[in-house]
């Protein structure tokens, strides 16, 4: 078993803004150090630099990507607005981890995070354990930054099963002309929703239907932000799930909602109430035919890993307070709730190693300052 002080679990926005504050305080990559340093490692379970942007459908672009922001202490370097994003960005956080010599181990894949045992049965103070594909790790601390990308959340809906058409989640997206000619419906009201429906719409018949109608605004004004972001905080510190940002602030208007907007394809539809073998019920009784459904319904957290420390809540979530874990203080959940923003992330990188400085061995378990 290898021993470190820190072991943080993905090489994603969060996970390499955890590890590049770790090395600004004089932690030292686990491959590299001597006996008196204080360690980290970082195991990401891709086999290369990116994180979900090696993922992302090709038509991408870097004009229309939603949210990018650099990673600490190295800017995104220029890049054609033309250029998909899934060949600039996974470019770019390769050159950063080389440039600040974090030495990610990858492919590894994290199996468990446990409680260290002993006759007793579980000890606080000792190290959790890490349990890979490659190995088992003991660490001080743990910060999670495993993201959302590889869980899609595909609701149920009556009739599902039945389909015979195509039904696909957005994070198996490749472009729109695999579905030229065609009847697509769209489900969701995310940024991805309509982002796929201006560029579906070119080439195929398009229906969107979303829960409920979008609250569309111009832009969004520092107190909706702060407010948002309160509310998301709220909810992970009482153990409730994450729920998109988008739900408290409304849809933004965007150049690629205003295209669609003028070649009237933005058109919200409300959700159907099941599927059938050749399309979709209407609330209203009225049959729409469909031969593919692009469900662009969000992610959850990937926490599966987790789960052999007990820290799901009723409520399906885990109880974070400034990306801490309330109920097992060795662990930090970042890219979580309110940090799940690519800027979010990064402060809830910094904040983290902030906190095991400050406070490296808690031992009141849930009683940790707001």
């Amino acid at each position: 078993m290898r021993s470190v002080d820190v072991l943080v679990i993905g090489a994603g926005q969060a996970g390499l803004s955890a590890a590049y504050h770790l090395q600004r305080r004089e932690f030292v990559p686990i491959t590299r150090a001597s006996v008196a340093d204080r360690t980290f490692v970082v195991l990401d379970s891709e086999d290369g630099p990116g994180g979900a942007w090696q993922h992302r459908w090709a038509s991408l672009k870097m004009a229309t990507v939603n949210g990018i922001y650099e990673l600490p202490g190295f800017p995104v370097p220029p890049a054609d607005p033309e250029a998909s994003s899934r060949d600039v960005l996974p470019a770019y956080f390769g050159d950063y981890e080389q440039r600040f010599a974090l030495d990610v181990q990858r492919p590894v894949r994290v199996r468990a995070v446990r409680r260290a045992t002993s006759a007793d049965g579980a000890d606080a103070d000792s190290p959790l354990i890490v349990e890979t594909d490659s190995g088992t790790w003991s660490a001080g601390h743990v910060i999670n930054a495993t993201g959302t990308w590889t869980r899609p959340h595909w609701p149920h809906y009556p009739g599902m099963q039945s389909f015979r058409g195509r039904q696909l989640h957005v994070r198996d997206y490749v472009s729109a002309e695999e579905f030229a000619g065609k009847r697509v419906v769209i489900v969701g009201a995310g940024i991805s929703a309509t982002q796929l429906l201006e560029e579906i719409s070119r080439v195929a018949d398009t229906l969107w239907v979303t829960r409920t109608e979008p609250e569309w605004k111009d832009g969004l004004a520092t107190p909706t932000i702060v407010e948002a972001l309160a509310r998301a905080e709220e909810r992970v510190r009482e153990g409730l799930p994450p729920q998109s940002i988008v739900r408290v602030t409304g849809m933004i208007r965007t150049p690629w909602t205003e295209r669609a907007d003028e070649r009237g394809v933005l058109v919200r539809h409300p959700m159907f109430t099941r599927i059938e073998e050749h399309g979709v019920r209407m609330p209203d009784g009225s049959f729409e035919p469909a031969d593919v459904i692009l469900w662009a319904t969000g992610f959850r957290a990937e926490l599966k890993h987790l789960a052999p420390l007990r820290l799901r809540t009723q409520h399906g979530g885990i109880r974070v307070a400034n990306g801490r874990s309330l109920d097992e203080p060795r662990l930090f959940v970042i890219g979580y709730g309110p940090s799940q923003s690519t800027i979010g992330a990064n402060r809830a990188g910094r904040d983290a190693v902030i906190s095991i400085l400050a406070n490296p061995a808690p031992t009141e378990v849930s009683a940790l300052p707001a």
